[in-house]
């Protein structure tokens, strides 16, 4: 004998089975979107966070021009793919010179290394192989080319491969700078976009927590790359005046290095470098330039990191770095803003009730 399952039972059986159905193609559906559009997030998220980053100065550059939301924009990509292009077409043209020239005197064979000064053998660790290296070079530097010509065969791979990459993101922080002033310029649209999101997502939160991401990527952006800048132009003057070789790509390095928090460590060749060929005297002062250069962020990341952000700056800055370390430069904004987010829903869960905590 067979039991026959109760027509209430199985309307709800069904209505399970309908719903598993719908929720799996949604997902089904996402991912797909998810994977069709993944070559562009990286460019979006740029675009998003160079639009965020920006609108309080676009506002004032779009009252200045009457209120033309559409001009401002113009103007807005204009400057800053200036700013992203000259500098780079300046230093590939650095590169491409001196590249050139080195060339050109290995070829006539007048490319010469002048020998080690006298106290080089007395430096710590490698005092002794750079002198043995250095006085080799400057006896016979086709010869020592020569004998690292496997390890400079086994370099040049990567090398070529690292100089396209760099070409690439050139390429997409400028298609990212265009995104964010389409973004600026329909700026009532996207903000209303996001407070629907944000509101969908947080609920009645979703306005304070559109606020927090706001003003932590203005942080980040000021108090971590934009000192970063400002350090980069001011060691940049400082490698010019001090006539140091290949000194836009040192600055180049140096910015990297400054996003990273490790600035001091490229500093420390250049000092090096400037009391081996230089003066005393004016390698003490370089020395004392490069000082202040390194430790000026301990002044400006406590006025600059917080701003605007009503979250710890400890906050910001951990997210920042720990987001760079999982996800590169992108993971600069995305880290600190998904941190303070959640040290903001944190400290609500632990201020609530226990039947607020559970709507939260």
């Amino acid at each position: 004998m067979t039991l026959s399952q109760p027509p209430q039972d199985r309307t709800q059986t069904n209505r399970a089975l309908e719903a598993s159905i719908n929720i799996g193609l949604a997902v089904l559906l996402t991912a797909a979107c998810l994977l069709i559009l993944l070559p562009f997030i990286p460019l979006v998220a740029w675009g998003i966070i160079i639009a965020v980053a920006a609108y309080p100065g676009f506002q004032k550059l779009q009252l200045r021009l009457g209120g033309r939301g559409g001009w401002s924009a113009v103007v807005f990509c204009v400057v800053l793919l200036a700013l992203l292009i000259v500098p780079m077409v300046l230093l590939a043209g650095t590169l491409v010179d001196g590249v050139q020239t080195l060339a050109a005197h290995f070829k006539e064979g007048t490319l010469t290394i002048p020998p080690p000064p006298a106290g080089v053998e007395t430096w710590p660790i490698i005092g002794t192989p750079l002198n043995r290296l250095w006085s080799s070079a400057a006896r016979d530097l086709p010869e020592v080319i020569r004998s690292f010509a496997p390890q400079i065969k086994a370099v040049v791979p990567g090398l070529l491969s690292a100089s396209a990459g760099i070409s690439l993101t050139v390429l997409q922080f400028a298609l990212s700078i265009l995104l964010a002033g389409y973004l600026l310029a329909h700026a009532p649209a996207a903000y209303e976009l996001t407070c629907s999101l944000a509101n969908r997502v947080f609920g009645q939160r979703g306005p304070e927590f559109q606020r927090l991401i706001g003003a932590t990527i203005r942080s980040v952006t000021t108090g971590i790359v934009g000192v970063a800048l400002i350090q980069s132009v001011l060691a940049g003057l400082g490698f010019l005046v001090a006539k140091l070789p290949g000194a836009g790509l040192w600055a180049v390095i140096f910015l990297f290095a400054a996003v990273l928090q490790v600035a001091m460590l490229v500093l420390i060749p250049a000092v090096i470098y400037m009391f081996t060929i230089a003066s005393t005297t004016k390698a003490v002062i370089f020395l004392i330039w490069c000082l202040f250069v390194g430790l000026m962020d301990n002044v400006l990341k406590p006025i600059l990191l917080g701003r605007g952000a009503p979250v710890p700056i400890a906050v910001v800055f951990l997210g920042a770095i720990g987001g760079f370390l999982a996800m590169g430069i992108l993971g600069l904004f995305v880290g600190a803003a998904v941190l303070s987010v959640g040290y903001k829903l944190f400290l609500a869960w632990l201020g609530a009730s226990p039947t607020a905590s559970q709507e939260t």
